[in-house]
């Protein structure tokens, strides 16, 4: 975000171009990796950012504003730090701390280097490889943090100019370079167009970037304020990306900009229904005419803006959606705490069965797979229900629409995954909350759309 320096972009989407699909192969040990569309945390458990960016670099004495930020429900928190070319360095001392801090309150700490903003375009901003050396000169802060940081490399490192050509190559050559450091984490690369993507860059490049690291372990950031100000521009680029099976959050976003009026609702309702993570700007401290994209005043939790109020605690905000990270409540992945039986429903031939199981369980909530079976002819959608007997209460899904009211849930297949040959399988999942008992619902229904 360049609001408390740069003025606004003018900018208009323009044709869209297909995005291809990048094949995944097994990933590394340690802390988070990528499934598919998905990030999965060092448990082995998917993970969604619902969280918030916090200006570190230019307010360092503000740390406390990380247990505030947690306890407005956050499970993620986005630090901006700087690398010395454009404003006063973190050294590795302090980034210590801050990840100390995170740790403490049980959040993920995406850590990302805020002097790249708008190169080719903006006066004095640091190239990728300037902020890779960055991280390498760092490094001894870094190693043995991969359960709790992932690495941001850049924060959108190309403004409008003709420089922007020259994302795609240079964002693999950091990749690759901070991989041959021995870097283990997850990476989080920024689109271009001051991180709006307009030209469509990252989206058409997206898969050869993801291909050109040996861990296949790069999550791609967009950005969205006035370039996404309508639900099709939304629901378009974010869709891409599921398509493609590629990972993709939405790294800032406001309810308004210098540059347009972004539609947070759309951003917020479609996040949840792809199960895409996101992350507001800003906490606090915002100037040059953009303040109202603070969300409390004067680093004041008890302070919320209307746009602290809107992304806490509003529709698909995050006190409705976030779920901390397993690595901090130990949650092993795959070894649930009750063994519940699958519950299958019984389909006309040629419809579709959805098959209900629950992986992973601990007290209060568990986690669901669902899978959705094609019967004896190919179908173009589906829909799957069911009631719940002990007032469970879905809080997170991914790979669905899902919707409920009181104890009856309906999920209806994404874009992407509702089209089935004979046979074949798609499944989504999601967390919920419960009580003492957990029984499987039945039946579960599968009805073709």
């Amino acid at each position: 975000m360049r609001s408390k320096w740069w003025g606004g972009l003018a900018a208009v989407l323009t044709a869209a171009v297909a995005v291809f699909v990048a094949a995944q192969p097994a990933q590394a040990a340690a802390g988070f990796t990528v499934s598919g569309t998905r990030i999965i945390d060092g448990n082995g458990n998917p993970f969604l950012m619902r969280g918030v960016n916090h200006a570190h670099t230019w307010y360092p004495t503000r740390t406390a504003s990380l247990a505030d930020i947690k306890t407005l429900g956050a499970n993620t928190v986005r630090v901006v730090l700087a690398s010395g070319h454009r404003w006063t360095k973190n050294e590795a001392a302090d980034v210590t701390g801050v990840i100390n801090q995170c740790k403490a309150n049980r959040l993920i700490c995406v850590l990302e280097v805020h002097d790249t903003t708008g190169y080719g375009e903006q006066a004095g901003a640091a190239t990728l490889a300037q902020a890779v050396d960055y991280w390498i000169s760092i490094k001894s802060a870094l190693a043995g943090q991969e359960n709790y940081v992932i690495l941001n490399i850049g924060n959108e490192p190309y403004g409008n100019g003709s420089a922007t050509a020259s994302w795609t190559a240079d964002t693999k050559s950091a990749i690759t370079r901070l991989r041959a450091a021995g870097f283990q984490h997850q990476i989080m690369v920024d689109a271009p167009n001051w991180g709006q993507d307009w030209q469509f860059v990252m989206r058409d490049n997206a898969a050869s970037v993801f291909a050109a690291d040996p861990q296949r372990n790069t999550v791609f950031s967009i950005h969205m304020y006035g370039v996404f100000d309508t639900a099709a521009e939304i629901n378009d680029y974010l869709g891409r990306f599921q398509s493609a099976n590629l990972p993709i959050v939405v790294g800032e976003f406001g309810h308004d900009h210098s540059d347009g009026n972004p539609d947070e609702d759309t951003i917020l309702a479609t996040t949840r229904r792809l199960g895409i993570g996101y992350l507001g700007w800003s906490w606090s401290g915002n100037g040059g005419g953009v303040e109202y994209l603070d969300m409390v005043t004067d680093f004041n939790p008890a302070r919320l803006t209307s746009w602290g109020q809107r992304l806490f605690n509003g529709a698909d905000g995050i006190k409705a959606t976030a779920v901390e990270a397993t690595v901090y409540s130990g949650r092993p992945s795959g070894s649930p705490s009750v063994s519940i039986s699958p519950s299958t429903s019984v389909p006309p031939a040629g419809a579709c069965t959805a098959t209900y199981t629950v992986t992973n369980s601990w007290p209060g909530g568990f986690q669901g797979t669902v899978t959705v079976k094609a019967g004896t002819a190919a179908i173009t959608g589906w829909t799957v229900a069911w009631t719940w007997a002990d007032g469970q209460r879905i809080t997170n899904s991914w790979n669905a629409a899902v919707t409920a009211s009181g104890n009856t849930v309906t999920a209806r297949n994404a874009g992407y995954n509702g089209t089935l040959a004979a046979g074949a399988e798609a499944s989504w999942g999601f967390t919920a909350s419960r009580s003492a008992a957990n029984t499987v619902p039945a039946p579960v229904t599968c009805t073709v759309a």
